[in-house]
């Protein structure tokens, strides 16, 4: 009999085969999941920018927050050997971040590059130089230069500026009101960050609530911000000073999300995920879940360092249609891949609309997971900003590419759990960007 999970490792790239049929058993447990991957980098930016030292517990081990650690060590800051106990990161101060020597690699990304471009830009008579991987080239940066450009930042690069590599040559830059056309985390992080070195007060309205781990992470820091819910802005005093901190960054529930659809459509399932962080911008998953009547409910509910955390358990049972659009889409966009899979389970038609974002992801998440599901005999029509997902019909193996996309890779194997026959997922080894150990957790829960 095959083994249930396997990895097989090609020349270039790895190969995830599942085998379902040797199953047997269903999803049971309790697992913990990797660091909260939006915590990790803000911490990791904000220690390397405070006075003294800031010391980070839990921290994601994943491909991107390595690549925001690289970049701000070869400014100056003094960051130690990444690992999941504890690190520290040793500051340089507001405004202090060095000229680096050679170019700053932000990897896979986005986050990295687009929350560092509003600290470079802001940092006069320096210049820096940003990549990044091939498909982060590739990715817009335009909706972060055009207001850093408004503040008076300088920056050049591809397609009218709008494509990495960017150049920033560093000024002195002058606070804004900014109304952005998109509900972006990015874009509102990195438009305050900019604002850190304003002399004045830097406002950001958006039109829907994006997630707010910037905004409770700053406050930790010592910085002053206004919050109004009516609007959905937030404004940002500058000139702060910002000393280290003590970071406690619990699970991503970014990444439980998949073991939460996982227990969901497999029968017989029972599993436990541990201290997932529960931020009410990033709890769309749940929503959406609960409206297609998942059984999942919260236990040990706690507040951690500013974050609410709690243990969410998860049970088998039958998914029900329903729609996911509108203000939901900002708190639940990195989800909408496993959601799709949740979808193609669900007695009914699931039609996902408003997320015209994933478009410009590591790859078009949209055409990509309507192609590979399909594949699987999925009965899902690609929509100009969503998806449109009858389910019902039942799955087979096929051979899959996750397109080096991490979010892909894990969403397609869930989906072959339920799946007949085997399953290849192709470039399988895009899952270490935000979850290195996917596939030992996978088959921990397999039993």
């Amino acid at each position: 009999m095959p083994p249930i999970v396997s990895l097989q490792n090609d020349a270039e790239s790895q190969k995830l085969l599942i085998n379902p049929s040797s199953l047997g058993n269903a999803v049971k447990g309790s697992i913990a999941i990797p660091g909260d991957k939006s915590i990790s980098h803000r911490a990791l930016m904000l220690g390397a920018i405070a006075e003294g030292t800031t010391t980070i517990k839990g921290l994601l081990l994943g491909e991107d927050p390595r690549s925001t650690a690289a970049c701000f060590r070869a400014m100056g800051a003094e960051i130690s050997e990444l690992n999941s106990q504890q690190i520290t990161v040793q500051g340089v101060g507001l405004g202090n971040l060095q000229e680096p020597q050679d170019l700053l690699d932000a990897g896979n990304s986005g986050t990295t590059m687009r929350l560092m471009l509003g600290l470079l830009a802001s940092h006069p008579h320096r210049l820096f130089m940003v990549t990044g991987d091939s498909s982060l080239r590739s990715r817009p940066m335009s909706r972060v230069v055009k207001p850093l450009m408004q503040m008076g930042a300088e920056i050049w690069g591809r397609k009218d500026n709008s494509l990495a590599p960017l150049a920033v040559k560093g000024q002195q830059l002058t606070s804004i009101h900014y109304y952005s056309p998109i509900a972006s985390a990015q874009v509102k992080s990195c438009i305050l960050l900019a604002g850190l070195m304003v002399d004045g007060k830097t406002t950001v309205t958006e039109p829907a609530l994006s997630r707010d781990h910037s905004e409770r992470m700053l406050r930790a820091f010592g910085a002053t911000l206004d919050i109004d819910a009516a609007t959905n802005s937030v404004t940002l005093t500058g000139q702060p000073t910002l000393r280290g901190q003590q970071v406690i960054v619990p699970g991503d529930i970014s990444s439980a999300a998949f073991w939460l659809v996982a227990a969901a459509i497999v029968p017989g399932s029972d599993l436990l995920i541990a201290n997932v962080g529960v931020n009410p911008t990033r709890t769309g998953i749940l929503e959406a879940l609960a409206m297609m009547e998942a059984d999942i409910t919260r236990e040990n509910e706690r507040v951690v360092a500013g974050e609410p955390v709690a243990d969410l358990r998860v049970k088998h049972s039958q998914l029900q249609a329903c729609e996911i659009a509108g203000d939901l889409i900002p708190r639940l966009i990195d989800e909408i891949p496993i959601l799709a899979v949740a979808a193609a389970f669900a007695r009914g038609k699931t039609v996902i609309k408003d997320a015209a974002e994933l478009r410009v992801k590591e790859s078009d998440r949209l055409a990509v997971m309507a192609t590979e599901l399909g594949k699987m005999g999925a009965n899902i029509t690609e929509l100009d900003d969503g998806l449109e997902i009858v389910g019902g019909n039942d799955l087979r193996g096929a051979e899959l590419d996750s397109f080096t996309d991490h979010r892909i890779a894990m969403s397609l194997a869930i989906a072959a759990l339920n799946a007949s026959g085997q399953t290849t997922v192709h470039r399988a080894e895009a899952a270490s960007i935000s979850y290195p150990n996917f596939v030992s957790t996978l088959m921990q829960i397999l039993n």
